[in-house]
């Protein structure tokens, strides 16, 4: 049996944002960490890298956080890169032909800091927005379970228009949850709006990274070293074997023996990951339930600036957000011109068409927005699909998510797609790693708490909780 009187051992299989935060948590709780990494950098889906075509330093998406993330904003604090973020509390809506409106706080309490400017937008008319108003009404009541309703549903037995539905919860959910209307559980579409616009201004503030996201996460892997653990990147996990003795980890290294493990991989590999017998079936079968929703990133380098905005919404067309990532960050650009990053969320129109069929797409839209694109010249181009980016929060999908602690000892699960509460964005990604190192630290008989509390509502919130 294991002598848990001295320090443990832990094996963390994936580099992520869960593995990450579960490693950094036992880390510095003085467990003796090793996280594995096939890949020759840390980060996962939020990653970036040196792109062939390009020459340039991409991130394989635009991730962005918002101020209802606790246990993000707490992860970057505790690897040392909060001052690597860049906050803005203004969002810019742009409609086709270049008439732009913005939402920003005032000083009214929560939730009522987003009226003024909410009223004041061009995009809607009075109707949309009295809708509107009626079901964030609705949402403040209380979280609803995870039903069988798809959120669209919910939206029209709330009376709101196409225009609504398709110029405000679509821009939000589509964006936040990476899926469509149709194929969204109300629960989920509903924590984002309580979350994020209705508890505080603080709330909805968005954070954006102000360097490449391998290069944010490089600390969490530098932060491990620091504390005594190994990080093997090109290091492919091939099997796991748990036993009363601890776990042994076979991978490209060799075969090793560990007092403990986390599985902190997605959903599609940890299925195949699992131990081998009959014990894995019914976590197989739940994981069979999970769909993937892909997203497009589209990069372009012109040789002039097209727009002084850092960040804009993009209505009614495929595109659905501008980056101009040269104002966050230099990327090896020359002052006088511009790099954007244009995302398209649940993206399966785009997954079929060639590299230059999308490019041509995205400019034509972007000189909708933005006229004086017509004129500037594209230097390079890049195309980044992520045909697997985030599983589907489809409705239901709850009883099928798995609990960090395993029927097997010593091993765990993280990842987005485990029982955090919260659907597949960063946040759900550490709250993850964090709930697995304390069902890890609980099993020896030593609880320990990561995980940090939600965001506290203010104002007239604080009626609801």
């Amino acid at each position: 049996m294991i002598d848990h009187s001295s320090n443990s051992s832990v094996a963390i299989i994936g580099g992520g944002l869960a593995g990450l935060a579960a490693g950094c948590a036992l880390a510095d709780a003085g467990f003796e960490v090793t996280l594995f990494e096939r890949r020759p950098y840390v980060g996962g889906r939020a990653s970036s890298y040196e792109h062939p075509g390009t020459g340039e330093v991409v991130d394989n998406c635009q991730h962005v956080l918002l101020g209802c993330c606790t246990n993000l904003t707490h992860f970057y604090e505790h690897i040392g890169v909060s001052d690597k973020i860049q906050w803005f509390d203004e969002l810019t809506f742009i409609e086709p032909g270049g008439r732009a409106s913005t939402l920003s706080p005032s000083m009214l309490p929560a939730p009522l800091h987003s009226m003024p400017a909410f009223f004041g937008t061009s995009s809607l008319s009075l109707g949309d927005k009295l809708g509107i108003s009626r079901a964030l009404t609705a949402m403040m009541r209380r979280l609803p379970e995870d039903g069988d309703g798809d959120f669209l549903q919910w939206l029209r037995r709330h009376g709101q228009t196409e225009r609504a539905i398709e110029r405000f919860w679509k821009v939000v959910l589509v964006s936040a949850l990476n899926e469509d209307l149709d194929r969204i559980s109300v629960r989920y579409a509903v924590q984002v709006f309580r979350e994020s616009f209705l508890k505080s201004a603080k709330a909805g503030k968005m954070g954006v990274p102000r360097i490449p996201l391998s290069e944010l996460y490089n600390s969490a892997a530098e932060f491990i070293r620091s504390h005594g653990g190994e990080v093997l990147l090109r290091a492919s996990v091939t099997g796991i074997n748990s036993g009363p003795d601890g776990v042994k980890i076979t991978s490209n290294p060799g075969e090793q023996q560990f007092d403990f493990a986390i599985l902190a991989v997605p959903f599609q590999t940890a299925a195949s990951l699992l131990p081998a017998g009959p014990i894995a079936e019914p976590l197989k079968n739940n994981l069979g339930q999970f769909e993937a929703s892909p997203i497009t990133g589209i990069h372009l380098w012109f040789d002039r600036e097209i727009t002084s905005l850092p960040h804009a919404v993009l209505l009614d067309r495929t595109i659905q957000w501008m980056f101009q990532k040269n104002k966050f960050h230099s990327n090896g650009n020359d002052s006088q011109g511009s790099y954007l990053e244009l995302v398209v969320s649940a993206s399966k129109s785009l997954v079929e068409k060639s590299r230059q069929e999308i490019i041509d797409l995205a400019l034509a839209e972007l000189a909708e927005f933005f006229p004086s694109a017509k004129e500037a010249k594209l230097l390079k181009a890049a195309v980044i699909k992520e045909v697997y980016a985030t599983y589907s929060v489809m409705p239901g999908l709850d009883r099928f998510r798995p609990q960090a602690r395993t029927q097997w000892p010593g091993l765990f699960l993280a990842g987005d797609w485990t029982a955090t509460g919260w659907p597949a964005t960063m946040e759900g990604a550490v709250r993850s790693g964090y709930l697995a190192a304390e069902a890890l630290t609980r099993s020896i008989g030593n609880p320990q708490q990561f995980l940090i509390p939600d965001l506290k509502a203010q104002g007239l919130m604080k009626l609801f909780g």
